[in-house]
């Protein structure tokens, strides 16, 4: 069993690791206003960014599906690490080292298995590394050499060689303490007659990376005849590698695509190596699987889909490649519409293009040439034979299918004329009629119907910041209260529920404005139930006041004191919403203190005026005289509240 981390180290890592740099690993990030920052949500599918990040308070929470918390929360949730496999795999960044409550810290036993793993791929790949510069490695060299690469080329990639013998590796990495189990989980090894065996023998290899950097896999090419396996051999899918999940070169291009907003998918590994060499440093590819749902997920985080982003596939002309620009065209539309396809001279691909006429010529090549959307349609436009009105009707029919699903209507239009002239029929709103036939028809069906996907609820609106929609933090007229909740809904067009929520934002971000005051007010002050569970967190954490010190020290311990995963995550959407008031400061917390609490006396009036009404003649004396004189009190206070605003709190 592992020891219980140190919750001093704990806090060093939530302090040393900045949020916005680990999130930005994995998104692009921009201005969202007020010190917070914005990306497209890794947690859902949006086309509108409603995910925001506070550096200042180490927290994120998103306004589309609620997902919030700190670095150690989003790591957890994007990696689906445990809370100690996160906070080791930080603190390594870092550079803490940890400690243990309990005995000894012992890695090879202490570690979770994703660290393991990844750990034996980095020790792997530093094996490979190695071995690559050996006698037998020859061949993989002269490789390397025939297509342009030379020493400094294979450094900076990475690139190694895994030597022909049977259990060279495995051996090598018994030795570094990594169990059998953890050789044959991670790929690197595999069950052979006595034993476990290396997978790969004889062969170049890449390492693939995630998009944070760690190496959780490879790609190997055959070099000799008489390797009887296929000319590629991919890691098979493991707890940390997942073909359709990984972009190989992503952590090295990340960057430059979310900076450039430009992507360059191109077919191997070769062809990345070409691509950056030659300067386009944007070139990423997949890992033994056709370009999916998953890769187009990843780039739109870094692209965040903004009008300029371009994406260009250097596919090959051939049947495969038609597939694979098809494939993306049809899955995202926004996505595919600023997607080309650029096809190189004799359909060489970047390396060998890159042999044959320079690196300039690899820059051409991915300058946008042919709209994606152009090359599938041609494509299926092209099977069919134009010269007969049936030929014609049949690729209208197939090709007027994939031009139905564009969801924007305006882009649907602008390629269904496009088709029109493609097909060859000079009605142009015939074609445009069917297209739009087409989609109706699939709505009606409910294989649409939903809008733009994204449209689940938004993000911040405009300058004002609160969110907006049932999935937002500002319910609907109606919208139902959060699960885990009782009680009435949230409403914020009520001014009570609205101004409940602004006292608990400043609570939290700005605690300096309503202390001491907000720590006398009860958790029965809030009307929505929702805020009176933060209100309670707030409380058991030790009050707003402890706020004054460390915030991001109480912000992490308001989470902790959540009852569960509903209220946290509303804690978090509170920690990083934006106020409604312009100028945030005493006079507007002052009034928001009061507004609360004069309507929390208000209410204590009528229930004890009610409570009489319903007794009538039936009260005794001096209960009769007690409840009067408690209305009149709290008659005063109300008048004073109004009169004298917070000075009267």
């Amino acid at each position: 069993m592992a020891g219980r981390i140190n919750d001093d180290d704990v806090k060093a890592v939530r302090d040393a690791v900045p949020i916005d740099s680990v999130v930005s690993e994995y998104l692009q990030l921009r201005s969202a206003g007020g010190g917070n920052l914005k990306g497209l949500c890794p947690f859902h599918d949006e086309k509108s960014p409603s995910f925001q990040v506070s550096p200042a308070k180490g927290l994120f929470h998103c306004f589309g599906c609620q997902e919030g918390g700190d670095t150690i929360a989003f790591v957890m949730k994007i990696d689906h690490l445990s809370f100690s496999e996160t906070v080791e795999r930080l603190a390594a960044k870092a550079g803490i080292t940890l400690r243990y409550e309990e005995g000894g810290y012992n890695p090879s036993h202490q570690r979770g298995e994703r660290i393991r793993l990844i750990e034996a791929h980095q020790a792997a790949a530093e094996f490979y590394v190695r071995a690559l510069e050996s006698p037998e490695a020859e061949i993989g060299r002269t490789f390397l050499a025939e297509r342009g690469f030379d020493q400094d080329a294979a450094t900076h990639f990475r690139v190694g060689y895994s030597p022909a013998g049977w259990d060279h590796l495995t051996r090598y990495l018994r030795g570094k303490g990594f169990t059998d189990k953890e050789l044959i989980t991670s790929g690197l090894s595999q069950d052979g007659r006595r034993g476990p065996i290396d997978r790969f023998r004889g062969r170049l290899m890449w390492p693939i990376s995630d998009t944070a950097g760690d190496i959780v896999g490879f790609g190997a090419r055959k070099l000799r005849d008489d390797d009887n396996g296929p000319k590629y051999l991919n890691t098979p899918e493991t707890p940390v590698y997942k073909k359709s999940q990984v972009l190989y070169g992503i952590d090295l291009a990340k960057k430059d695509i979310a900076k450039a907003s430009r992507a360059v998918v191109v077919e191997g590994y070769t062809d990345v190596m070409a691509c950056h060499l030659a300067g386009v440093t944007t070139a990423i590819a997949t890992c033994g699987t056709a370009f999916g749902n998953d890769h187009i997920k990843i780039l739109r985080r870094l692209l965040m889909d903004n009008g300029s982003a371009r994406v260009i596939f250097t596919f090959d002309g051939d049947s495969a490649g038609q597939k694979a620009a098809l494939r993306a065209f049809e899955d995202d539309q926004k996505f595919a519409a600023e997607t080309y396809i650029a096809i190189a001279p004799d359909g060489m691909d970047p390396c060998d293009l890159r042999l044959a006429k320079g690196d300039d010529a690899v820059r051409d090549l991915v300058e946008p040439r042919t709209p994606l959307f152009e090359f599938a349609l041609r494509q299926i436009v092209g099977r069919y034979d134009l010269e007969t009105p049936a030929g014609r009707a049949a690729a209208l029919d197939e090709a007027a299918t994939v031009v139905s699903k564009i969801k924007t209507s305006s882009v649907q239009r602008e390629v269904a004329v496009q088709l029109a002239g493609l097909v060859g029929i000079l009605d142009q709103e015939f074609v445009v009629h069917r297209v739009a036939q087409l989609a109706q028809w699939a709505r009606n069906k409910g294989g649409d119907g939903k809008g733009e996907r994204g449209g689940r609820g938004g993000g911040p609106q405009g300058s004002r910041g609160g969110p907006q929609g049932p999935r937002g933090g500002a319910p609907q007229q109606g919208a139902p209260a959060p699960a885990g909740f009782s009680g009435p809904a949230l409403n914020l067009r009520s001014p009570a529920h609205r101004t409940e929520r602004e006292l608990l934002k400043l609570a939290l971000q700005k605690p300096a404005l309503v202390s001491p005051a907000f720590d006398a007010y009860g958790v029965d002050e809030f009307t929505a139930p929702p805020y009176a569970a933060v209100r309670q967190c707030i409380e058991e954490a030790g009050g707003a006041e402890r706020g004054l010190g460390d915030n991001r020290e109480y912000l992490v311990a308001v989470m902790e004191a959540a009852p569960n995963d509903t209220v946290r995550n509303l804690v978090t959407e509170l920690a990083v919403e934006v106020f409604h008031g312009k100028t945030i400061d005493e006079t507007y917390a002052g009034m928001q203190l009061v507004h609360v609490r004069l309507r929390a006396v208000d209410r204590r009036i009528a229930d004890v005026q009610g409570s009489l009404a319903r007794l009538g003649s039936h009260v005794a004396p001096d209960d009769l005289a007690t409840a009067q004189n408690e209305v009149w009190v709290l008659q005063q206070y109300a008048q004073s509240l109004r009169a004298k605003g917070a000075d009267a709190l």
